[in-house]
């Protein structure tokens, strides 16, 4: 244990200022999105800009790609979360049905077998099926999370599991503990959302 935290240190110690950057504004980020604050939205988009950078020169294609999703996925949702939310003060959270989280599921999963088998191989992924993993869970979860669906949680948690370790791995020492605070937060903003979702009920 004591090598696994040496290794950990010496990864914060020796981080770039890129990778320290993706660990403070990420975390600031999330927590403003377990607050349902719309200022989660700007601070998300500088978060993924500085993240897809990161993962391009690492060598995590997918994961570089996907920022890009996200950069148009928060503007869809900051747009979404004044919108739709009517006279209220806020969008309500809410549930999917159970066809909607099969179909979630689903489509993931094939976008997963989909990009580990083409796109994966042909950019060179570090980790393919990891690497595919990561990119489509996420996206399932992104689309969830900017309709305020409360499933997403659910999802991030899994998503940041497999992160940890692939992160890890790949000897990006900030990143994976950046992923472990949100596997964290995960599990916080779960639990703030359904107290909401109940509250709302």
């Amino acid at each position: 244990m004591d090598a696994v935290w040496q290794h950990l240190w010496s990864g914060l110690v020796t981080a770039s200022p890129l990778d320290q950057a993706n660990l403070a504004l990420g975390i600031i980020g999330v927590a403003l999105m377990i607050r349902r604050s719309l200022w989660a939205f700007p601070t998300g988009l500088a978060a993924v800009t500085v993240q897809g950078v990161l993962f391009y020169r690492t060598h995590f294609p997918a994961d570089a790609a996907l920022q890009v999703f996200y950069f148009a996925t928060l503007a869809w949702g900051w747009w979404h979360w004044v919108r739709d939310r009517g006279p209220a003060p806020e969008l309500p959270v809410t549930c999917l049905s159970p066809s909607g989280r099969a179909v979630t599921l689903a489509a993931a999963g094939l976008a997963t077998v989909a990009w580990a088998l083409t796109v994966g191989p042909w950019m060179h992924a570090a980790m393919p099926w990891r690497d595919a993993f990561i990119a489509a869970f996420s996206v399932a979860a992104q689309v969830l999370q900017v309709r305020k669906n409360l499933e997403n949680w659910a999802l991030w948690v899994v998503v940041n599991l497999v992160a940890v370790a692939s992160y890890w791995s790949a000897e990006l020492a900030f990143t994976a503990c950046l992923y472990l605070v949100y596997l964290g937060l995960a599990f916080a903003g779960w639990w703030e959302w359904r107290k909401s979702f109940r509250a709302a009920a």
